[in-house]
């Protein structure tokens, strides 16, 4: 890492270099969605060049929605088995190569070859960086952490309309884009590797000691969940992934066809429209993470803090129920800013359920859970482009989408429980620095002092 980086440290323990590397993971979500993004922005242009329609949109959409799932999977386990930092950078460069790849398609099959593979590659993304936060950042700092790395989605789809009207425009031709922003990924990669060391963000020790636990912010002192709770609460994750990213993904995939086919915008609108969507979504998921860093500061407790401000979101979000029933005009466009506002906003807090599971098997969580989302997701698409061809509408996709995590909301409130603890007497002796510990085994660096931010956790 940069010498600046790891010299520098603010009061309490906050190392800059552990934000330096939020920062990171908001610049590799933020080139996931470039590659992801570029086909949504050019679909219309494309479906007439390479002859397909809108049920052959969809079955791309799935394709990919597929791929990641396969992807989640695999990269998952990888990351518990070997840690990141290796695996972070290789799928990065893997989804870079696609999207530079999709470049050259030349018809519809050869197209989707290349979102399968940008979809394979591009699950790597959350299991990677979720391990990360969840090593780097004690419980009530790892929402902020999340809002961070989340936000990046959102700055990736700012800035990849101007990309790609630019690009377009000066040749004519919609596979440029395609060839600029897949090389972005390289100049990520050398960022990681000048910034993190292997050591940094090392796999988590199979029989780690509770001391060795409390320096990298792990529950150890946490009574172990009941089965039938643990169960619960997996269930409960799985119905908020697929609720969540259904409605969000249906917005990112349909939304500029919704505003080009339902309401006459031409595609410099659409890229206009959606660059203003993509920065109230990234402050939606800014300003989440900031909630509930302060509602928590307050005295809230941190799971409370995280479902209210989730709800809240949620909330927002339910205003595309309007949005599918009024005209083309001002009030359309300020609704869907909201929606995408509330849609990205209710991310970080999920992320931050999912960390409150499991810390040894992270990985496999968010793997386990992504696969099961674009398993969905790749349903929804099918279903969403054979309703769209036989009804000629998206108006009821746009009204349902954003009820969505309402009803994962109701099953965080019924399902998740009440956490065991262990009695304060035993959580203070798990968490006491032994004498003669070093530095690196407490995690209190020389002139700091003990935060016990483990002992936060409900």
């Amino acid at each position: 890492m940069p010498r600046f980086l790891a010299d520098f440290r603010l009061p309490a323990g906050h190392h800059v270099w552990k934000w330096w590397v939020c920062g990171l993971l908001l610049l590799a979500t933020m080139i996931n969605y470039m590659d992801r993004l570029t086909l949504n922005l050019l679909g219309v242009r494309m479906m007439d060049d390479l002859h397909f329609d809108v049920i052959g949109y969809g079955r791309i959409e799935s394709g990919f929605a597929l791929a990641f799932a396969l992807g989640a999977i695999v990269i998952g386990f990888a990351v518990d088995w070997y840690g990141v930092f290796w695996i972070y950078p290789l799928a990065v460069l893997g989804w870079s190569l696609a999207g530079f790849c999709t470049g050259y398609s030349w018809d519809f099959w050869s197209l989707l070859a290349c979102r399968f593979m940008l979809g394979l590659a591009e699950s790597g993304n959350w299991p990677c960086a979720l391990r990360t936060t969840q090593h780097l950042l004690p419980p009530e700092e790892r929402t902020m952490g999340n809002s961070i790395l989340q936000s990046g989605a959102a700055l990736g789809a700012v800035v990849t309309p101007g990309i790609v009207l630019a690009l377009v425009s000066s040749t004519g031709s919609w596979h440029a884009p395609f060839f600029v922003i897949g090389s972005v990924g390289l100049c990520w990669v050398l960022l990681w590797f000048v910034s993190v060391r292997p050591r940094s963000l090392a796999p988590t020790p199979r029989a780690a000691t509770a001391h060795q636990q409390a320096a990298l912010h792990l529950p150890a002192a946490r009574a172990a969940l009941p089965f039938g709770l643990l169960i619960r609460r997996l269930v409960a994750l799985v119905i908020l992934v697929i609720t969540i990213n259904a409605s969000w993904h249906f917005f990112r995939a349909w939304l500029p066809l919704f505003l080009q086919k339902e309401h006459g915008y031409t595609e410099a609108e659409t890229a206009g429209f959606v660059t203003l969507y993509y920065i109230a979504a990234d402050v939606g998921a800014l300003s989440a993470g900031l909630a509930t860093l302060l509602i928590v500061r307050f005295g809230m407790p941190v799971h409370r803090g995280r479902t209210w401000v989730f709800l809240g979101y949620a909330l927002l979000t339910s205003l595309s129920v309007v949005a599918a029933l009024v005209p083309g005009g001002p009030w359309l466009v300020v609704l869907l800013l909201v929606v995408g506002f509330g849609a990205l906003g209710v991310f970080p807090n999920y992320y931050s359920f999912s960390q409150e599971l499991t810390t040894r098997h992270q990985g496999k969580l968010t793997g386990f859970l992504g696969c099961t989302c674009w398993l969905a997701m790749a349903l929804l698409h099918e279903v969403v482009g054979n309703m769209v061809k036989a009804y000629d509408s998206y108006r009821f996709g746009v009204g349902v989408a954003g009820l969505l995590p309402l009803v994962g909301f109701l099953a965080l409130v019924l399902l998740w429980g009440k956490t065991p603890t262990l009695p304060p007497a035993l959580e203070e002796d798990a968490y006491a620095p032994l004498p003669g510990m070093s530095a690196e085994e407490t995690g209190i660096q020389p002139g700091e002092e003990q935060t016990g931010a483990l002992t936060q956790l409900e």
